[in-house]
């Protein structure tokens, strides 16, 4: 039997297959949440719109208006709907950690006039690194998503009661929310109330800012410099 011959000048290494893996060497970067909060009317889905980022409306987590375990106003039949009792928190919860974790999530469509869940709808942000979750009861979860490790920002938006009072008003009128006489009795509470339901949403780790502020926090937020709610950005 002929031996065959050695080969010159050539030296044989396994085969690289690195670019046959499907994971890549770099990691993702983790896709995380802005919790934007603030009395009624303040202006947060507006704020949440230009912005340009995903939105998660979690005022479409609200109980329907037949769920025994809805807060009425003391004193009163009315039911408190800017009570945190009228929310579904965990469905809230679960439907940012799974957004985060996979970029979809279904949510319920809530009618506000109808006190009601009208259907399921489909929230996709892709791969997209931030969005947004508006919702007057934002504040009561940051510490959960901030345990949970998907809290990126966490905002308070305030612009004065009056001014929040008159758009409020005339935001829910236009659209038939409620009865006029609910919408005075609840404008005229919440206007009385707006200071201490301001200090509340920043004692559960909100930071209290106006429509211009908010602005410059998200952009640092969305261009990955870290912020911490309660204090200004830094780098990360």
């Amino acid at each position: 039997m002929r031996a065959s011959k050695p080969t010159r000048g050539v030296v044989r290494r396994p085969i690289d297959a690195s670019h046959w893996c499907p994971v890549s060497s770099h990691p993702a970067i983790p896709t995380r949440v802005v919790l934007l909060c603030g009395p009624s009317g303040s202006g947060k889905s507006l704020l949440a719109a230009r912005s340009g980022l995903p939105v998660l409306r979690l005022d479409d987590f609200y109980k329907e208006g037949t769920d025994p375990t809805l807060p009425l106003v003391a004193g009163s039949s009315d039911i408190d709907w800017d009570h945190p009792g009228s929310w579904d928190e965990d469905a809230a919860v679960a439907a940012i950690t799974e957004l985060c974790r996979t970029g979809r999530t279904d949510v319920p469509v809530y009618d506000i006039a109808l006190s009601a869940r009208t259907g399921t709808g489909a929230v996709d942000i892709g791969r997209t690194p931030l969005f947004i979750a508006e919702g007057v009861f934002a504040a009561e979860i940051v510490a959960r998503c901030r345990e949970l490790g998907v809290l990126a920002d966490a905002l308070c938006l305030s612009r004065g009661a009056v001014t929040t009072f008159r758009r409020r008003f005339l935001r829910d009128l236009k659209e038939g929310r409620k009865s006029v006489p609910f919408l005075l009795r609840r404008g005229w509470r919440l206007m009385r109330a707006e200071r201490s339901i301001v200090a509340r949403q920043t004692a559960l780790g909100a930071y209290a800012c106006d429509r211009d502020e908010a602005m410059g926090r998200l952009a640092a937020a969305a261009a990955g410099r870290h912020t911490t709610a309660g204090t200004a950005s830094t780098a990360a």
